[in-house]
């Protein structure tokens, strides 16, 4: 009789969850969080910093960064790193650091950046207000979805910061509107300044000026007596902690209007120094708090909403959860981004169906062309919007749509695209017909080499998808993309004449011969 031996079976061992940081360089402050990114992705925070900075003041005014503040933000970002240390983050790939309006807005951004870096050996990603609207969709998110109110409602998600007040419109976790408006506390207190208003005018000039803003967004953003107003941002929270006895400071809390509009009565008539000492407050948020509540609550009070919801989410929770994801673009946001395309391209008529199908094509394409291309998954979105709206200029002008299609696209906003996407969606929909990409075109010599191959590939392979659909019929839907003899061979399978579309691909094949060097024959399926 054979006896075999048991190997014992070595136990796994449990996955330590990622220590990682990210830094908010604002207006008024420099805010770090630190946490760890669990493997199921689960984000927990440990510990959070604040360092008052007065970059937002220099910025709005003059729109330079002065030496002394530079250096400020250089110690700042030195002290941090220390920190970082102590918990063991000695990797830079495990620190995010993202620089909002302020910075943006500074003449001399590029030395603030290569400051910080000579110091640190950080660097600061300065982002524009699309990306901060999809960072803060990351973060908001998940406690829209944790609320039975909100969940399944219209919500409007603001934030009145330093320089730019950013607003949300969700609805049943899609994104309906985004927009970033010049309405800022520091910019309010700027105006105040240089119009020398004597202290018994200031409320009514605060509100004057944010009144014109409130018309723009009330236009944006249709009132509706179904939608639900939440509130995010440090002056909000601090008014939250000092009106609802109650809150844990972590859940959303409804806080009435009424309420919050006497506080902000009360916090309008004192100065800096009487707030500090009355609610404890930093001098930072003293100078900030009046015309921000005052703008959160005329904000409240333009969409006719009795209460507000008040959320402790804020631009770093957006970035750890985006950290969490590796920063690729989930399929919920993916989703987010065409809606948001979608909803373009229907403002201007846009042929839907015809685009839907060339879109679908295109991504076909791209998947079987992996090889080929060799471009992740950001490069494929950007391509499926450029296919929806690659005929949006037809309504300007027929006979130059495309170079109309590029300036509709690079004036717009589309949900979840930093300006940097938007030209590259704008280039493709330029480059779906007559000629090939030149470096003396407008926005495509601005690149660099790598995004203008980029382009290059994306827009070859738009010509393709265009081609298939030539009839505009869609009946063809379905392909199959192989290599013979050094060529791209496209087959339609269940489509037995397909002579139209192989005039159209012959016209349209060129630019993807010359980037990748194969010639394309379309076959009608067997």
């Amino acid at each position: 009789m054979t006896s075999t031996a048991q190997i014992p079976s070595t136990p796994l061992l449990p996955i330590s969850p990622r220590p990682v940081a990210v830094i908010d360089i604002g207006a008024t402050s420099i805010r770090m969080a630190i946490a760890e990114i669990h493997p199921d992705g689960e984000v927990r925070t440990l510990d959070t910093l604040v360092q008052p900075v007065d970059l937002g003041r220099e910025a709005f005014a003059i729109r330079r960064l002065s030496r002394k503040s530079i250096e400020r933000a250089a110690a700042i970002l030195k002290q941090y790193q220390r920190v970082l240390r102590e918990y063991g983050i000695t990797s830079n790939e495990n620190v995010r650091v993202v620089a909002t309006t302020a910075v943006r807005e500074a003449l001399n951004r590029l030395a603030f950046t290569d400051r910080a870096y000579i110091v640190t050996g950080l660097t600061v990603e300065t982002i524009d207000e699309a990306e901060v609207s999809r960072i803060t969709y990351m973060g908001i998110a998940p406690q829209l979805r944790s609320d039975p109110e909100l969940a399944d409602g219209r919500s409007i998600v603001a934030e009145v910061g330093g320089g730019n007040t950013e607003v949300l419109v969700i609805r049943s976790g899609n994104v309906l509107h985004s927009q970033s408006y010049r309405l800022g506390s520091l910019r309010l207190l700027q105006l105040l300044d240089q119009a020398r208003v004597l202290p018994s005018r200031r409320r009514g000039f605060l509100e004057s000026h944010i009144r014109r803003t409130l018309d723009n967004m009330v236009d944006d953003v249709q009132p509706d007596p179904t939608n639900r107003m939440v509130a995010f941002g440090g002056d909000i929270r601090f008014a939250a902690h000092r009106l609802l006895d109650d809150w844990d400071g972590v859940s959303l809390a409804p806080l009435a209007t009424d309420r919050l509009a006497e506080f902000t009565d009360e916090v309008l008539k004192l100065d800096e120094d009487t707030i500090v000492r009355r609610y404890g407050a930093s001098f930072i948020e003293a100078e900030t708090l009046g015309p921000a509540l005052l703008g959160y609550t005329m904000l409240a009070q333009a969409f006719q909403q009795p209460s507000l919801f008040v959320c402790d989410t804020n631009l770093r929770d957006g970035l750890l959860h985006d950290m969490a994801v590796g920063g690729s673009w989930t399929a919920e946001f993916r989703n987010q981004i065409v809606r948001s395309a979608l909803g373009l391209g229907r403002r201007f008529d846009f042929d839907e169906a015809h685009a839907r199908n060339v879109a679908e094509l295109s991504r076909k394409l791209f998947d079987q062309l992996k090889p080929e291309h060799k471009l992740d998954y950001r490069h494929e979105v950007i391509l499926h919007v450029a296919a929806l709206l690659h005929e949006i200029g037809l309504m300007i002008n027929v006979r130059s749509n495309h170079k109309h299609a590029l300036y509709v696209i690079r004036n717009s906003e589309i949900f979840g695209l930093s300006k940097s996407e938007l030209l590259q969606v704008g280039l493709l929909a330029r480059y779906h017909r007559r000629a090939y990409p030149q470096p003396s075109h407008e926005g495509y010599g601005a690149l660099g080499r790598e995004e203008r191959v980029v382009v290059a590939k994306l827009a070859s392979i738009l010509r393709l998808a265009i081609a298939l659909d030539d009839t505009r019929s869609g009946r063809i839907r379905e392909i199959e993309c192989t290599r013979e003899s050094r060529q791209l061979v496209i087959n339609v399978p269940g489509v037995d004449d397909v002579s139209l579309e192989q005039v159209a691909m012959r016209q349209n094949a060129g630019l993807f011969r010359d980037v990748f060097g194969m010639p394309v024959l379309l076959r009608a399926g067997r």
